[in-house]
């Protein structure tokens, strides 16, 4: 198989287990910071094996290259906390559609602050997925708009989750796919738990389906869908990922179709035409050999 199709097979691998993400928060019924903790631990008891293989003192930075996991993982606590709190304040949809807010703020990052050129046709793709996802996931929403405290915490975890793409992108020019994603694990589980002890919620005396949602989270989400994100942002420039991940709020208005009985109206179809248009222009102008380098200095 050609090497080049890796980054985005992980790219579609991750979008169907983020797709799960929101599901396990609702089945799980935990307080926020709780659900993350277990999440993000998991993930990183999964991948341990794999760093210990590959050698743990030869894999590991130095130290002034730690600050750059540690942040994401920062970012990282920061996204899912809001984000899980989001989920269990809104609708699915709602909380889904801005936490992937996250494709506008990596673009505006990357161009405000890091001046990387994007070509019109880029633009017209990034308009036409935004619009799309917006049609599929918030049509309720804008037919009976009502923007309460769990849609302003999702979109406020759309910006962490920006951040973590940010310093997953500069992080991965340094560290592989397994020590990056490891000390991210490490710092977020950490933070998750100072919270929790912080906010008065119990790690441990859940139900069993609790638990078992938590693993579920750990292992497909954390373990399976932050693993691929990262090898791709190791391949693929993030302008490329994020929007691409669109598509994961996508597949979840999918899959409730079956799992909730619920419908998608024509419109919302063409919303789903719209945003696979979308991603298909951005990686049509965004292949990695015709992107900027984002690390060059902008001096």
């Amino acid at each position: 198989m050609n090497n080049k199709l890796f980054p985005y097979l992980a790219l579609l691998a991750a979008i169907l287990s983020l797709t799960l993400s929101a599901f396990f928060v609702r089945w799980a019924n935990a307080p926020a910071p709780v659900f993350a903790f277990y999440r993000m631990a998991i993930g990183g008891l999964v991948i341990t094996p794999f760093l210990i293989k590959g050698g743990v003192s030869r894999q590991m930075p130095r130290t002034q290259a730690l600050f750059i996991p540690v942040l994401g993982g920062l970012f990282t606590a920061a996204d899912l906390t809001l984000w899980t709190i989001g989920v269990q304040g809104t609708t699915i949809a709602n909380a889904t559609l801005l936490g992937n807010t996250a494709s506008i703020w990596v673009v505006l990052c990357l161009w405000l602050i890091f001046r990387q050129k994007f070509t019109g046709k880029f633009w017209v793709g990034l308009a036409l997925a935004l619009l799309g996802a917006g049609i599929v996931l918030g049509y309720d929403f804008f037919v009976r708009p009502h923007f309460g405290t769990g849609d302003t915490l999702a979109l406020i975890s759309g910006m962490f989750f920006a951040g973590y793409y940010l310093a997953t992108y500069f992080g991965r020019k340094k560290l592989g796919v397994v020590p990056y994603l490891w000390l991210v694990s490490v710092s977020s589980s950490a933070a998750l738990f100072i919270i929790s002890k912080a906010m008065g919620y119990s790690i441990t005396g859940y139900p069993w389906q609790t638990y078992l949602n938590f693993i579920g989270a750990g292992l497909v989400v954390q373990g399976l869908g932050y693993v691929a994100i990262a090898y791709a942002l190791g391949h693929l420039p993030a302008s490329v990922v994020a929007p691409t991940l669109i598509l994961q709020p996508i597949f979840s208005a999918l899959l409730a179709i079956p799992l909730f009985n619920e419908h998608l109206i024509p419109v919302q179809w063409a919303g789903i035409a719209a945003v696979l248009t979308g991603i298909y222009l951005i990686n049509q102008v965004n292949q990695p050999e015709k992107t900027l380098v984002v690390l060059e200095s902008s001096e």
